[in-house]
């Protein structure tokens, strides 16, 4: 794969890389970092992927595992918002807004493993295709899932 076509597949994919950065990163330059690593890394490995999968499946294995290791490396300290505006004053566009906050707020509070099986189930992935980027098997991403909304479920009642 040459440099243009690497570079028209980061265009292409640049969604997968955007949102796998705002879970893991939240501060603007931060995440700028993080999306600089996962292209840097993407690029080192472009040579092994053998097109047995997706090249969104490939793209989301990298970004994931490279979010996941530099995190551990830097400890970043996640903030998280102070109590919500009352929703009632709110316009619907905005109270959507604060709704998606309260959730990609509490996705940042799950682990790593957690974080990165949601993501993958909110982009609309088959149990199949996140077994497949994970590395465990579907029946054990169902049981994760099941679980994992359930944690989610606490944090926006809490």
């Amino acid at each position: 794969m040459d440099e243009a076509v690497f570079l028209a597949l980061i265009s292409e994919h640049q969604g997968i890389i955007h949102k796998v950065c705002r879970l893991y990163r939240d501060i603007r330059e931060d995440r700028e970092d993080l999306f600089q690593e996962i292209t840097f890394q993407l690029w080192k490995s472009h040579q092994t992927f053998k097109n047995e999968s997706k090249i969104s499946t490939w793209i989301y294995r990298i970004a994931l595992n490279t979010a996941i290791a530099s995190f551990r490396k830097k400890k970043h300290a996640i903030e998280y918002s102070p109590v919500l505006p009352d929703l009632a004053d709110e316009q619907p566009d905005e109270e959507l807004a604060i709704r998606q906050e309260r959730l990609f707020n509490a996705l940042k509070r799950l682990n790593d493993a957690d974080k990165a099986i949601i993501t993958l189930y909110l982009e609309d992935l088959s149990y199949q295709q996140i077994a497949e980027i994970t590395g465990i098997s579907e029946n054990n991403v169902g049981v994760k899932l099941n679980r994992i909304k359930i944690k989610i479920k606490n944090f926006l009642n809490n």
